[in-house]
């Protein structure tokens, strides 16, 4: 975690800002050696949610050691050029694209789970290494979208406001915490962030957290009441809306429909601006690798018709998170991306104050190709 007064100078509200204290901050900074196996190509920022800028993103990915970075939101691409602006004062090679669930009505995955925890037939993809004169073309897709899920996000506020007893506003409590103004994502965490500041201004921090998600109905494990006991952690709402989001996530959450595009649209566009679209693997979780996931079935059962399916909808490309999964996992998953030909990409998702830009996993030798894949990305974005 970069030092507290340095990121807000580099999350000011306006991107002008946001540049102009980096450049500032840079006058007394010292970044380590960049370690080349330390790449992440699925950086959120405040254009989706994450507590990092597009600048400041840059920054913290670079003060970590990370040799080169990607900026994924949800929804949006629209924090791309800051983010490619700020690389380039920095001096750091990077990567943009954006992330969407897409409807696969129409193909053989229709109404099954895949990698979507909230509900089936609808699967996450990203786009990667979009080039850079392309990112407008996105940007004006993505709107109508992006209209379509403000509408729903309005009826899951209703949705919590009954089950919780606030009284939430979407255009006062939610929107000033994202960057929907400038295009930026809305997503089901904005919603739960907002939750959390309601709380906290109702009860305060403490044990009064504790005893107001007790009643609520949620069952605290240690590790959540002494991360709630921390009243001094900066970022202490980020933690309270991580509790609520596994609890009240399902119980508010209203199908999408109108607000994913369907496979072929999403191939059409990727075919057309010359970009990656990427299927994301994620895998049946049982004993969490990482801690942070239930128990859940994905597409593991039918990896192979996945694949298929890709195949046959002319998608090329599958991007996974070597920490989330186990050793199984990887060595059938990267054993079909062989056998399909599909270019593998990596990135870890980066949307918590608490996580570290650095992707261990890449340590291992048997990841190369992921870092070689990145640089391909790169080289893809400056070629076109």
């Amino acid at each position: 975690m970069i030092d507290i007064a340095i990121l807000n100078k580099l999350n000011a509200p306006t991107r002008q800002e946001r540049i102009a204290n980096l450049r500032e901050v840079l006058k007394d900074t010292t970044f380590p050696e960049m370690v080349p196996q330390y790449i992440n190509n699925h950086i959120h920022t405040t254009y989706s949610f994450s507590p990092y800028s597009p600048t400041a993103a840059v920054y913290a990915a670079r003060m970590e050691g990370l040799c080169t970075a990607g900026i994924i939101d949800h929804d949006s691409i629209s924090g791309a050029e800051e983010f490619l602006e700020a690389a380039e004062i920095i001096g750091i090679p990077v990567t943009i694209g954006m992330e969407a669930r897409v409807s696969m009505d129409g193909t053989r995955l229709e109404g099954r789970r895949t990698n979507n925890p909230d509900q089936v037939g609808v699967s996450y993809m990203t786009i990667q290494s979009v080039p850079h004169n392309k990112v407008s073309t996105l940007t004006e897709f993505f709107k109508p979208y992006q209209a379509a899920r403000h509408t729903r996000n309005r009826q899951m506020i209703e949705k919590i406001n009954a089950l919780v007893g606030v009284s939430l506003d979407y255009d006062r409590d939610v929107l000033p915490l994202s960057e929907a103004k400038d295009n930026g994502g809305v997503t089901e965490r904005h919603l739960m962030y907002a939750l959390a500041i309601e709380l906290v201004k109702q009860v305060g921090k403490g044990q009064g957290m504790v005893d107001k998600l007790t009643q609520l109905g949620m069952n605290l494990s240690e590790k959540q009441v002494a991360l709630l006991m921390d009243t001094e952690y900066p970022f202490y709402e980020y933690d309270v809306l991580g509790m609520l989001k596994g609890t009240f996530v399902p119980k508010i959450f209203i199908d999408a429909t109108d607000e994913c595009p369907k496979l072929k649209d999403m191939v059409k566009l990727c075919s057309d601006v010359d970009a990656y679209l990427c299927y994301a693997y994620l895998g049946d979780v049982g004993d969490s690798v990482t801690g942070d996931k239930k128990a859940q079935k994905f597409e593991d059962d039918y990896l192979d018709d996945v694949f298929e399916c890709l195949k046959e909808e002319g998608v090329k490309a599958v991007t996974y998170m070597p920490t989330r999964n186990t050793p199984a996992q990887l060595e059938r998953l990267r054993g079909l991306c062989d056998s399909y030909g599909m270019f593998q990409i990596s990135g870890e998702d980066i949307n918590t104050p608490r996580q570290s830009f650095i992707i261990r996993a890449m340590e291992n030798p048997m990841f190369q190709n992921l870092i070689d894949a990145t640089w391909k990305l790169i080289e893809h974005e400056k070629n076109t």
